[in-house]
């Protein structure tokens, strides 16, 4: 696990995520993260974890960013907030997560807006993430908020000349959440065939 993960972090990722979810298949068990590339950033992803939970997990691995994966409420967000700041610890990021389908209601991510960096879209599944299967991405023309959203779901190299033209458009997107296409295992990743993707999703 250590060497897939370092040799992930030398493709120079914006961000390398980390489930700290028991319930799920890529679950990180408490190992040590390898020292990462400068400028990588590590993802805390949790579901329903309470706020002591993700505090002691956050300040354990030095994480970046917390995403937040399952039913959470404003009112949690802002208490996470608050501890954050009270415990001097400043750069970080909190992500909201919301699971997305063909009725999915752009409204409902607005008690949320500038209380999050950023929202992350994710197809609606049977689990919390990695269901392997991409959303329609004609629905995102109905986002009208300006926080910037992370594009997750089931992303692999097929879609790659679509997800071009989707960067080309004015939406808010903040970053590609790639997983379950490039895995060998849960948890392990195809680094020759993440390459690739980079690459070619980088060269115009």
């Amino acid at each position: 696990m250590k060497h897939n993960i370092a040799e992930v972090a030398k493709l120079q990722p914006d961000y390398l995520g980390f489930i700290f979810y028991e319930k799920s298949p890529r679950y990180f068990d408490g190992e040590e993260i390898p020292q990462l590339p400068e400028g990588v950033k590590k993802v805390g992803v949790f579901v329903d974890a309470t706020i002591d939970e993700i505090l002691t997990t956050f300040e354990k691995y030095n994480l970046d960013v917390i995403q937040l994966h399952g039913n959470e409420t404003k009112e949690f967000v802002l208490t996470l907030n608050m501890y954050l700041r009270l415990k001097f610890w400043d750069g970080y990021e909190v992500w909201k997560v919301f699971p997305v389908d063909d009725s999915f209601d752009f409204s409902d991510t607005r008690d949320f807006v500038k209380k999050v960096d950023a929202f992350l879209f994710d197809t609606k599944g049977h689990n919390h993430g990695g269901n392997g299967k991409t959303f329609n991405w004609e629905i995102l023309k109905n986002y009208k908020y300006k926080t910037p959203f992370i594009l997750s779901g089931g992303i692999g190299l097929e879609e790659i000349e679509n997800l071009k033209k989707l960067l080309k458009t004015n939406l808010p997107i903040y970053a590609i959440d790639v997983n379950s296409k490039f895995e060998i295992e849960p948890g392990m990743k195809d680094v020759s065939t993440l390459k690739k993707f980079m690459d070619v999703l980088n060269h115009d």
